[in-house]
């Protein structure tokens, strides 16, 4: 299958360059190659587009203002110079967000996650799943977490049993979530991260970042600017959520010196 694509960038380089890497990743049909957002607030009216690639500082009308003008907009993923915009553009649901210079194997990466997305997106259930977990009453989860502890996501018109334990990592992707376990598995469910985060266990589930949530029990370390999973995945800790890592976490269970310190 292919897609429908647009470019917005304003700088003339950037923009050439951007659609000669594009052209080198299949499945992508580019419908217009654009130089400001209200250029492409046009197209956008006018044609079926899947997927935009835009700049956010740009004249007139940025990237953040365009995504913002449309009612149903189509995916976005947001190229920047600056990093400071990110947290704004995943609280519009973007699907991804890359600072320049863009790699190849980057965009490649940013385009096989919207792609991704758009497959289920087409394809899914148009009933949303209503619950994560089977109802246990024998179990709380506020208390002690077993690894062995359970639920159930709905996925190819069936119910897949995942442990507790298995899961590394949950990476948001708009509407939906996309679970990384152990085996090597990636599971793509109809529910956001935000509730997720209400739903799952919070004292072995924490959110470190607008796009993540990570099982505490496959931290291997962690630093100020991310946490190595112990099959050494990078996983970006924003400052919105830092100071939650560092009370829920970090001061309760790190060892000192002497008690009280």
């Amino acid at each position: 299958m292919r897609y429908n694509c647009i470019i917005v960038e304003d700088n003339l380089l950037e923009r050439d360059a951007l659609e000669m890497n594009l052209k080198k990743i299949e499945g992508l049909t580019i419908k217009a190659v654009l130089k400001d957002g209200l250029e492409a607030v046009s197209i956008l009216k006018n044609e079926p587009i899947d997927i935009v690639f835009s700049d956010i500082d740009m004249p007139e009308l940025s990237g953040l203002e365009l995504l913002r003008s449309l009612k149903n907009p189509p995916v976005f993923i947001f190229i920047s110079s600056h990093s400071q915009h990110a947290a704004e553009s995943f609280e519009l649901d973007v699907i991804d967000y890359i600072v320049k210079p863009v790699k190849l194997d980057r965009l490649i990466k940013a385009v096989d996650k919207a792609t991704e997305y758009l497959k289920i997106r087409n394809n899914v259930n148009n009933e949303p799943a209503k619950q994560l977990f089977t109802p246990n009453p024998s179990t709380d989860f506020s208390r002690s977490i077993d690894a062995h502890e359970y639920f159930f996501i709905k996925e190819n018109n069936a119910h897949t049993k995942i442990h507790m334990g298995d899961v590394l990592y949950i990476e948001s992707m708009g509407d939906f979530s996309k679970f990384y376990t152990l085996q090597n598995k990636s599971h793509l469910v109809l529910i956001s991260l935000k509730n997720l985060e209400i739903q799952l266990p919070e004292n072995l589930f924490i959110r470190v970042h607008k796009q993540y949530i990570i099982n505490v029990l496959h931290i291997k370390n962690i630093t100020v600017s991310d946490i190595r999973l112990t099959n050494n995945t990078n996983i970006p800790v924003s400052i919105a959520y830092k100071q939650a890592l560092q009370d829920k976490l970090i001061n309760k269970k790190t060892l000192t010196r002497f008690i009280g310190e």
